[in-house]
Formats: C-alpha cells, structure tokens, sequence
C-alpha cells in the first residue's frame, strides 16, 4: 500500500502507490466524482485525494481492507438506510476491498454532497 513517508502532489501520484487491482479501483472512484460533479477540482488534502467544488466535495483513500470516503452524507431514509452497511466512524464511508463497489451508491454521494455545497454557498451569498 501507499507509503506514509511519501506525500502525494497530486491524486495521479497518489494512486500510483497502490497495486494495480486498487488503482483500478481508484480510478473508478475517480471517474464516477468527475461524471456525478464535471466542475470539481482535484486537489490532494490530508494526504488523501479530494474533490472541491463550492467546498470539500469528497476525500477518498485506500486502506488495507476497505476504501475510506469522507464525509457520509445524509439524506432521505432510503438513502441513508443504504450508506448504513458502509457507515464508519465519525461519518466516514468503508467499502470493503473484498466486496464490489458500489459505484452507483457512490455516484448518489458526490450529488448528495455537491447539492449540499452548492446550497450552503448560495446561502453564504444572501
């Protein structure tokens, strides 16, 4: 897995660190932010990939057993009873390297988020 001695520049760089199978795996996490949100900016914060867009969209990074993302967000019931198998501490999302991605889920997430975002900054503009 990705060493913690070397600090990553950019998310390119950071996915390099991992395996081939877990950069597979990046780059479709990558892929989905970018379709879900196409006006997010990446950036490496926390020594993890992150999206921006009207604030932290989403932080992502693989761990030995899971791929962490970062912050859960809530929504509708439905919505939340689906994040449930994944939720982790402190509003984080685990999904298990172990089991498929749930990349649709994930696709629902970034939107989540970004609405969120793009709500707080036009009510920052009033």
């Amino acid at each position: 897995m990705n060493s913690k001695a070397s600090k990553p520049a950019t998310i390119d760089e950071y996915i390099a660190g991992f395996p081939a199978e877990i950069q597979a795996i990046l780059q479709n996490i990558r892929a989905v932010v970018k379709k879900a949100a196409p006006g997010a900016e990446e950036a490496i914060k926390y020594q993890m990939p992150t999206f921006i867009q009207h604030g932290n969209l989403i932080h992502f990074g693989a761990y030995k057993k899971h791929i962490g993302m970062y912050p859960m967000p809530a929504g509708d019931e439905k919505f939340n009873r689906a994040l449930a198998p994944y939720a982790g501490d402190k509003g984080t999302m685990r999904f298990p390297l172990d089991e498929p991605i749930p990349y649709p889920l994930l696709a629902r997430v970034i939107k989540a988020r970004l609405k969120k975002n793009v709500a707080r900054a036009e009510a920052r503009k009033k």
